[in-house]
């Protein structure tokens, strides 16, 4: 059998918090894609392998026997929101083993996005759903929560663009605000990019991909925020704004509903 030239045929590298699980969800019943078996929590279910931060000491013959589709013309799927984080070396690794990958990042509003994530480790550390149980306040909890998540890390999204792009240079960039208004054009987008279309997929296979448009994958709870922690997110990720605005022309609204009076 012909080796493959890619472990990993699509990547995406997040954005945490910015519809990659639904993303993926589309992309699985796809005749032209496949999804690895869920091995949780050596992977997060069937989307997320993490072989760079969770299992690389499983080495590459792991990460290749996962990936590996049982029919070689399908193109293997890794959504790892955390591979935006690699470094300069860890990409150029990457880039050795899935030289012809399509790789896709999903941009949000910095803002909301640490938000959202915030509102994730929250849910963790609080084991709970019920929105009413907690609050974020600028304290010692909060500062946890967003040392666990990697919050400035993940909200240098122009950084991390800028380090995937020198090895991936026809990455594929997307709004996540543009996801959300217009869908199936995102996913159109999406599919053309990995060189295949809706229409390559059966009507069976096109109906559940539709159905699948309409859902929302993952929710976190809408947690209660304070003021002062709210505030300060809102300083704390400005200069991450205005860097995607300037280098990457990216128009973000999100943050304008969190903050009054921000704007219009």
């Amino acid at each position: 059998m012909t080796a493959r030239a890619n472990i990993a045929d699509v990547i995406c590298i997040g954005a945490q918090r910015a519809m990659t699980s639904w993303l993926h969800s589309l992309l699985s019943p796809h005749p032209g894609f496949w999804a690895f078996p869920d091995f949780d929590p050596v992977t997060s279910t069937r989307k997320e392998a993490h072989f760079w931060d969770w299992n690389h000491h499983r080495g590459v013959e792991w990460y290749r026997f996962l990936l590996t589709p049982p029919d070689p013309a399908r193109r293997s799927l890794d959504f790892t929101p955390d591979y935006a984080l690699l470094s300069d070396a860890q990409i150029a690794e990457c880039k050795a083993l899935n030289p012809d990958a399509r790789v896709i990042y999903i941009l949000r509003d910095p803002l909301a996005r640490a938000l959202s994530a915030l509102r994730m480790h929250l849910m963790w550390h609080a084991n709970t759903s019920d929105a009413g149980a907690a609050a974020l306040t600028l304290d010692e909890t909060f500062h946890m929560l967003a040392a666990r998540a990697q919050l400035w890390r993940h909200s240098d999204m122009a950084a991390n663009l800028a380090r995937w792009r020198a090895a991936y240079p026809d990455l594929l960039v997307l709004n996540y605000e543009t996801l959300r208004a217009d869908p199936r054009a995102a996913l159109d987008q999406v599919l053309a990019h990995c060189g295949t279309s809706m229409a390559s997929a059966n009507a069976a296979a096109q109906a559940e991909i539709t159905r699948r448009m309409e859902r929302v994958v993952w929710e976190t709870p809408r947690f209660p925020i304070g003021p002062d922690a709210l505030h300060f997110l809102h300083g704390a990720t400005a200069a991450a704004r205005a860097a995607l605005s300037e280098r990457e022309g990216l128009t973000f609204t999100e943050f304008h509903a969190l903050i009054p009076g921000s704007g219009t």
